[in-house]
């Protein structure tokens, strides 16, 4: 009897730990920007205004809460009381198309993008941060707009509050080449 026992025991702790190797559940797509969609932070319409979009999605909800520019979206997801609560973000890739039209088929996980702040181009609430799924991207737009590249880690409110007063180049101010 005690021979049956052992494999039994091991055959059943072994499904058991098969129950918990579930696939992880899949992110849900960026959504494309429609005529009348209005920003989750400011409430203007989202398509009356050029540069990059953004959009991020709460882990408890699955439909995508839309911004009008990089800057909104980035105030929202450095929020306190959002950044423990959002599953994952999406912004455009600015090397994807003119920048007063952004391309719905080019957006990327923002915590992949790499970022342009500083530079001389305006979104809808005036400074934003220029987004790209590729590095080299960033730098040619760097080398023709100014401002300073910046990885998604480094993007925090004080750095979101020093580009919305203007300290941090565009037509306020020269000469921001760099990466930080």
């Amino acid at each position: 009897m005690n021979r049956l026992l052992l494999p039994l025991l091991l055959m059943s702790t072994l499904l058991l730990a098969a129950c918990g190797d579930s696939e992880p559940e899949a992110l849900a797509a960026a959504q494309p920007i429609e005529e009348g969609d209005s920003c989750h932070v400011c409430g203007m319409l989202i398509d009356e205004h050029p540069g990059p979009k953004g959009q991020a999605f709460m882990a408890a909800q699955g439909e995508a809460l839309k911004f009008c520019s990089t800057m909104d979206l980035f105030a929202f997801l450095k929020q306190p009381e959002n950044e423990t609560q959002v599953s994952h973000a999406y912004v455009h890739d600015v090397a994807a198309a003119p920048w007063a039209t952004p391309d719905d088929e080019a957006f990327v996980p923002a915590s992949e993008a790499i970022y342009v702040v500083g530079h001389d181009q305006r979104g809808a609430m005036g400074h934003t941060l220029a987004s790209f799924a590729d590095e080299a991207d960033a730098e040619a737009f760097r080398d023709e707009h100014g401002g300073k590249l910046v990885s998604f880690a480094k993007i925090d409110l004080d750095l979101l509050g020093r580009l919305g007063r203007g300290e941090l180049g565009g037509e306020f101010g020269e000469g921001m080449h760099g990466h930080e």
